[in-house]
């Protein structure tokens, strides 16, 4: 009797997809909540791909141009706009959601902000008060810095070699290249090979001077490395007097005056 049962059952439903009828959706327990539609787990907004579990303001401040602070009030602009909660993940909005969204962002001038949220103010070529995300943001300083260069500015100078603009220490930090501690080595390692070492030279001033300190005599060759010296250089000349005599000489004076006091 059950098997007859089922075999009917399933005979109904058959005859229902036929017709068109829309098939039976299995019931919910009491105690269980409905299944909500899974979020998408990407959305691209302004050139960047977002997490779709992400909330409204985490998911702003991850776009390039949109910092924290200027996050937390454009998040304020949308959800007045589109009605929604701050804390809801951006992959449960409706694609026409996201298309409003993205519009807000691009124009966010226009919502009368305060001037010094924007990253773009006085524009070198209109003059106005911009703000700019994503790829236009990296076109345009990538053309900025193009400009110093080619005006010759220091600071088109310091980006030219690669140095830092903004008047950072560059002792310590910055430093590109090679090292210069290697390289002073090796210079000197150079330098050093074809000198003579200062043992050497040590050694050929005390040959010349003879042993235990005695100059060389006159006609004697001079040593290796050393000038020869003129003739009777070591020898005393006559008639000089010696170098204590004349200290000697003022001894008795002194004397004389003391017994005289």
């Amino acid at each position: 009797m059950a098997e007859g049962k089922h075999e009917e059952k399933g005979k109904e439903k058959i005859q229902k997809q036929e017709k068109g009828a829309p098939a039976e959706q299995p019931s919910v327990q009491k105690g269980q909540k409905p299944r909500k539609a899974e979020p998408t787990s990407i959305i691209r907004i302004a050139g960047r791909d977002l997490r779709g579990d992400l909330p409204l303001l985490r998911a702003i401040t991850s776009i390039k141009g949109i910092g924290p602070s200027l996050g937390s009030i454009v998040s304020k602009i949308i959800c007045k706009e589109l009605e929604i909660d701050v804390k809801k993940p951006i992959g449960e909005f409706s694609e026409e959601q996201i298309k409003r969204l993205e519009k807000i962002v691009e124009s966010i001038p226009q919502y009368s902000l305060p001037s010094y949220l924007f990253n773009r103010r006085r524009d070198r070529i209109t003059g106005q008060d911009m703000h700019l995300i994503g790829s236009d943001l990296t076109f345009s300083t990538k053309q900025d810095v193009q400009h110093n260069i080619d005006i010759d500015s220091w600071t088109g100078y310091r980006h030219f070699y690669g140095q830092k603009v903004r008047g950072q220490r560059t002792r310590t930090t910055g430093r590109t290249g090679m090292a210069v501690g290697v390289l002073r080595k090796s210079i000197l390692a150079k330098a050093g090979a074809g000198a003579p070492s200062a043992a050497a030279a040590q050694e050929a001033s005390a040959a010349a001077k003879g042993p235990a300190g005695v100059a060389a005599p006159a006609g004697a060759p001079a040593a290796k490395g050393m000038p020869a010296t003129a003739k009777g250089a070591g020898a005393p000349k006559e008639g000089a007097k010696a170098p204590g005599a004349a200290a000697g000489a003022a001894k008795p004076t002194e004397k004389k005056k003391e017994e005289k006091k």
